[in-house]
């Protein structure tokens, strides 16, 4: 058990004792773990190319980061890939056991790896792990414990020791060693000569040499602490952290600037210390590292930090202008409010008030070394501070305290205190019953007494001196407008605000004091209370720059720049600086999205270097001027851009080599691969939250998209053409990087070749033909056709003539018929009148006593006899008929040659359709005579029955 605890003191006592004397404020801090980034644990050197993009040796071969997408390369011999480093022509050295070597991007921006294991002499090419590389000029050295190669005009030398090379770097642009047993050496034309044999060094082993001041060296030890080498002479470099070194292992050094310096530490984690050796601020697991051995330490390009760690990596902000302080960091409270105070940072938080020493004298108050206490006497939640007449008021949910130095006055209790706001010579606090007053007598609050306002929590109070008056409100119960006395001593009218007084909610409302105006943050934007009309309205000034989103907290600073909260997510306008054709600009923090507490939103702008900001773990501290100064501007460069299909295929690797720029890469596709996946991302690592896309597919798009954090787009079923993929970043400051571009040609399906459009082209001659041969065929037979038409329209034409004809002849018939039977009527009349005339001439003969006379007579009777003969008429009647009617009594009498005369003429009269009463006169006989006549014609027709008679004379014809 001895043995256990005397372990963890080893490794936990010195990260406990250094961690005294930090800054107050905490850089970003992000970590991942192999799950993260798709590799193994350890991570043993870390690089960075021209396009920003990280490589890392790890484990399981080298990985690559481009701020959106992890890459796994596996190395070829699946050894542990221990180094790594990239020389001005972008080829990426790697070393591992048995195996020496780089990848350089080929045409297709894939990185390939290409072996230097064949220029090392053939006795030399079994070696154990390169644990570092060095480039010096066109040099490339790697370094094993028994041999240091060196590559340079693509050949090999091997210098050989038969002890351990335990150290390779760089110092004052030449190349140093240590041999173990031997000293520090540095090579000078193609020989190690020793620059320092100290026994300290012979002895210790270094792990770095750090510029320090002119060619003066600072070298860092495993276990025997600091070093200076000055003119080749070893000066021990004493500091405060001795007892560290000398109990942990510094396991490398980098330089972060003129003054400060990184070490990565086996279980102190990494030191951040000044010439002086001072710890100037240690980032260990407590502060969200991963773990607290450091395998390998590197600053990127923006002067943030990596860390290669012995499980995971982690990512310090180390320049970012954004910190996070938490004044009890062993919960990582939420902070409510904050307050600078008699040269201490004040934080009320859920559990009480924290306060901590700071140093105005400095630009960032957050670099304050210092160590939050808890002030007495405010256990409990606290809701509010304020500076009022040089009194730091503490609001609490026990009551309202008075704090000086780090101790808590209670000024009242068994109320809770949201807030405080000067009146005159009071002070008015926001409980939650109400209002309270506090008077001011020798420089001390005291007369607590009610202010006999509405029985309401109290959370935002404004006061209004126009008008003298006392706003306040809450958003579940209201905006309140408090009329005051003359003498400020007594409300004398309270109104609560409603849609009736123009605001558009009665709940969900805020009220602030602001540029002059009473204002009220509503569900539709910001109204003003206008004094005259006694009404609010839709501010005409604040519209324009918020529009209608809800607004939780607005906060003006000493310069009128407004902070706000809408909805969890920070921002601040700057009614100083232009943007566009706007008079303002509208700056959002993405990077504190979700970090506020929501309901309880507090801003503190102290000043454009200092503002700080309320958060669910501990308080946020923004460097505003650091911040909008925007030292780094976006960059943009392409991923991985992968045919999709059954089995994506890559198209484009996503590595640029610094003779091949971006925009010269121009891939022709067959046709089948037309849906393509891009991947883009921006290497501005501390800003990953605020960075937005905006893409174009020239040939395909018209327009740029609209912007978004999605760093992938896939563009499906694209047709046969030239493509130019165009992707833009931007920050949330609307700084704007250039656009990267990757142009490419999707060839047309087979059916649209030049081969297949010779096929069409012979195809469409052989249609042609055929079309033509149709044609002529169809026209031959249109023309038969026709012809056909036109004799069945002739022959319809004869028949349609025929027609007419038979009809005019039915038509002559039937006047023919009409004739005969007036001709046959006038001769019936005819007969009667001569018969009658006979009748009465017949007496006169005897009357008549003149014989002439009486012979006259006779011989008149007689002429009028011989004219009564029908016969002779009959005769010719029946020739006529027959013409008319196609020699129908012929062909009768002819058929039925038992029919008398009589018949006949009956079968005459009938064909002609006249009436039996016709028939009698025309026979000289009775109608019915004529009846018994038709009965007989049909027995000598021999007609059945059912046979009508008209109808079988008719159709005789």
């Amino acid at each position: 058990m001895r043995f256990i605890f005397l372990i963890l003191l080893f490794y936990l006592l010195p990260v406990g004792m250094v961690n005294a004397q930090d800054p107050i404020g905490l850089p970003q801090v992000t970590s991942y773990t192999g799950l993260d980034y798709g590799a193994g644990t350890q991570n043993w050197g870390i690089a960075q190319d021209h396009q920003g993009v990280l490589y890392f040796a790890n484990n399981e071969g080298l990985l690559t980061f481009n701020g959106a997408y992890w890459k796994r390369y596996p190395f070829p011999n699946k050894t542990v890939l221990r180094s790594v480093k990239i020389d001005k022509q972008g080829k990426i050295f790697v070393g591992a056991q048995d195996e020496i070597g780089y990848y350089y991007p080929d045409k297709n921006g894939t990185l390939t790896y290409k072996s230097l294991k064949n220029l090392i002499p053939a006795a030399d090419r079994q070696f154990a792990d390169v644990w570092n590389i060095v480039l010096l000029n066109d040099e490339v050295y790697f370094r094993t414990v028994t041999k240091i190669f060196k590559l340079k005009n693509n050949k090999i030398e091997v210098y050989r020791t038969q002890l351990t090379w335990v150290y390779m770097g760089v110092a004052n642009n030449e190349v140093v060693a240590q041999e173990i047993n031997i000293g520090l050496k540095t090579l000078k034309d193609g020989k190690w000569i020793v620059k320092c044999n100290d026994p300290r060094i012979i002895n210790a082993n270094i792990t770095a040499t750090l510029p320090y001041k002119g060619d003066t060296l600072l070298i860092t030890t495993l276990k025997d602490g600091l070093f200076l080498l000055i003119n080749n002479k070893l000066i021990k470099k004493n500091s405060p952290l001795d007892h560290i070194f000398y109990n942990d292992r510094i396991n490398g050094a980098i330089q972060i600037n003129d003054d400060l310096y990184a070490l990565g530490t086996t279980s102190s984690a990494l030191l951040i210390i000044n010439k002086k050796g001072e710890l100037e601020r240690q980032f260990s697991y407590a502060e969200g590292l991963l773990n607290n051995n450091i395998r390998s330490i590197f600053i990127d390009h923006h002067q943030n930090l990596w860390l290669g760690l012995d499980d995971g990596i982690s990512f310090i902000a180390f320049n970012s202008a954004i910190k996070h302080i938490y004044p009890d960091r062993n919960k990582q409270i939420s902070s409510y409010a904050s307050r600078i105070f008699d040269h201490r940072l004040y934080v009320g938080t859920s559990n009480g008030l924290f306060s901590a020493p700071v140093d105005l004298n400095q630009t960032d108050i957050s670099n304050s070394k210092s160590k939050f206490a808890e002030v007495n006497n405010t256990k409990g939640q606290t809701w509010g501070l304020a500076e009022i007449n040089k009194h730091l008021l503490l609001a609490n949910e026990e009551g309202a305290f008075d704090v000086k130095n780090n101790n808590a006055k209670q000024l009242y209790d068994a109320i809770g205190t949201w807030l405080y706001r000067p009146l005159g010579d009071k002070v008015i606090t926001g409980t939650y019953t109400g209002l309270q007053i506090l008077d001011f007598k020798d420089d001390e609050l005291v007369n607590n007494r009610n202010f006999l306002s509405l029985n309401e929590p109290l959370r935002f109070v404004a006061i209004d001196n126009k008008v003298n008056c006392i706003w306040a409100s809450h958003p579940y119960r209201g905006i309140f407008k408090m009329d005051l006395s003359a003498d400020k001593q007594r409300i004398v009218k309270t109104s609560l605000m409603t849609e009736k007084d123009g605001l558009p909610l009665t709940l969900y409302n805020y009220v602030f004091a602001l540029k002059n105006k009473i204002v009220a943050a509503t569900s539709d934007g910001i109204y003003e209370y206008n004094p005259k009309k006694k009404k609010f309205q839709v501010s005409s000034f604040f519209r324009p720059i918020f529009k209608s989103i809800p607004i939780q907290c607005l906060v003006e600073d000493d310069t009128g720049k407004l902070w706000f909260v809408s909805d969890k997510k920070v921002g601040v306008v700057d009614l100083k600086k232009k943007s566009g054709n706007q008079n303002f600009t509208i700056v959002e923090l993405p990077e504190l999205s979700q970090k506020i507490v929501a309901g309880f939103e507090n801003i503190y702008p102290y000043n454009d270097n200092n503002i700080f900001i309320g958060a669910n773990k501990g308080l946020i501290h923004l460097d505003y001027q650091k911040y909008a100064a925007n030292i780094y501007k976006p960059n943009v460069l392409l991923g991985q851009i992968r045919i999709m299909g059954k089995t994506d295929s890559i198209l484009f690797g996503g590595y640029f080599n610094n003779v091949k720029p971006q925009k010269k890469y121009n891939a022709k596709l067959p046709y089948k691969f037309n849906s393509l996946h891009f991947e883009y991302a921006s290497t501005l690592f501390e800003q990953r939250e605020n960075i937005e896309y905006s893409f174009q597919l020239k040939g395909y798009d018209d327009d740029w998209s609209a912007w978004s954090s999605k760093s992938e787009k896939d563009y499906t079923n694209l047709a046969h053409g030239n493509y130019t993929f165009k992707v833009k970043a931007r920050n949330n400051l609307g700084n704007e990087s250039e656009p990267v571009t990757y142009s490419f040609t999707i060839a047309p399906a087979w059916y649209r070749s030049n081969f297949a459009y010779i096929i069409y082209f012979i195809g469409f001659i052989f249609l042609l033909y055929l079309l033509i041969k149709f044609q002529e065929k169809e026209h031959q037979k249109e023309q038969d056709n026709l012809r056909q038409k036109h004799q069945l329209e002739i022959e319809r034409n004869e028949q349609q003539i025929t027609k007419l004809q038979k009809k005019q002849l039915e038509a002559d018939v039937e006047f023919k018929n009409k004739e005969l039977a007036t001709t046959t009527m006038h001769l019936v009349q005819r007969g009667k009148l001569l018969s009658k005339i006979g009748d009465e001439l017949l007496p006169l003969v005897q009357q008549t006593t003149n014989k002439d006379t009486a012979n006259d007579i006779k011989k008149v009777i007689r002429l009028l006899n011989e004219a009564k003969k029908l016969d002779s008429d009959w005769d010719q009647f029946a020739v006529h008929f027959d013409h008319v009617h196609a020699n129908f009594l012929s062909n009768l009498k002819d058929k039925y040659p038992n029919l008398s005369p009589s018949d006949l003429k009956l079968c005459a009269y009938l064909k002609m359709n006249l009436s039996s009463k016709e028939i009698a006169q025309l026979l000289n006989i009775t109608p019915r005579a004529v009846e018994v006549s038709r009965y007989r014609l049909r027995k000598k027709l021999a007609l059945k029955p059912e046979v009508n008679l008209f109808d079988f004379l008719f159709n005789k014809t």
